[in-house]
């Protein structure tokens, strides 16, 4: 299948010329600190793929909520699973990311840019081979993707590009301050299914139900499943599965082990 940069079945893309922020940020100088260049969502990107040899010059954000992906830099290759995102800051380094071709990523992303993007990068401690970071479902980071989304949907009025440079702050504050005003009951959860997927982890041979998941938190299974799904964006088998396949692929790729044998290890 022939790779691409876009044009997959349910996509949401918009570009902003240059020419837009130029006008603005001469209008509103404020405006200079921090701006959206170009935003998408692809559904399940099959052939994925793009190769930026001369690097790029906006920071890159991408959020994988589905499915597998990668990118490296300069050579230096980095896996991005289900929950995990990346910031590939502005460079000249050579850089490429992609779908993985078996399991490819449904994903969030964002180029965004500065005036003094080098400041940004520092302050916000965005380095180029940091690798891909692992959180819980990203809701609010949704949510305000989409507020940017619709704005410039909307058109590229003074209006609407100040309030998605105003949401743009927050979106990039639930990735790399996630944890932030967090209220009791939430970093609760948040333990709950952390200490969850580690037993998922610890027991991956085995086979778990909703119920014995459920038991280990004093839950029901319906409410359990209920959080849990709320907090990853898949049920709890799902995810047992999908951990499941994963240290399968990572077996036949790194043994001699028969497919036979590595399924019964993982039950």
């Amino acid at each position: 299948m022939p790779k691409r940069r876009d044009g997959f079945e349910g996509e949401k893309l918009i570009s902003l010329p240059d020419s837009v922020w130029e006008n603005a940020i001469k209008a509103n100088p404020v405006l200079s600190q921090l701006y959206v260049t170009h935003i998408g969502y692809f559904p399940k990107a099959s052939s994925h793929y793009r190769d930026r040899r001369k690097g790029c010059a906006d920071n890159i954000l991408i959020y994988c909520l589905r499915g597998k992906g990668w990118y490296s830099v300069n050579g230096k290759k980095f896996e991005v699973g289900v929950n995990q995102y990346c910031i590939i800051p502005a460079t000249m380094e050579h850089i490429m990311y992609g779908a993985d071709e078996k399991d490819p990523w449904t994903i969030y992303w964002v180029h965004f840019s500065s005036q003094k993007i080098e400041l940004i990068n520092k302050c916000f401690k965005i380095a180029l081979c940091d690798g891909p970071q692992t959180i819980l479902f990203n809701e609010k980071g949704i949510q305000l993707w989409d507020e940017m989304y619709h704005n410039l949907e909307m058109g590229y009025s003074s209006e609407n590009l100040t309030k998605t440079n105003l949401c743009l702050y927050n979106f990039i504050a639930t990735f790399v301050f996630p944890d932030k005003h967090i209220d009791e009951h939430k970093r609760v959860a948040k333990d709950m299914i952390n200490e969850t997927i580690h037993l998922m982890r610890d027991k991956i041979s085995e086979r778990l139900t909703v119920e014995d998941l459920a038991a280990e938190n004093n839950l029901s299974a319906s409410h359990f499943t209920f959080l849990f799904r709320k907090a990853t964006g898949m049920s709890p088998l799902d995810y047992f599965i999908h951990l499941k396949l994963q240290n399968a692929c990572l077996l036949l790729h790194a043994s001699d082990i028969r497919i036979k044998n590595i399924a019964d290890m993982l039950g």
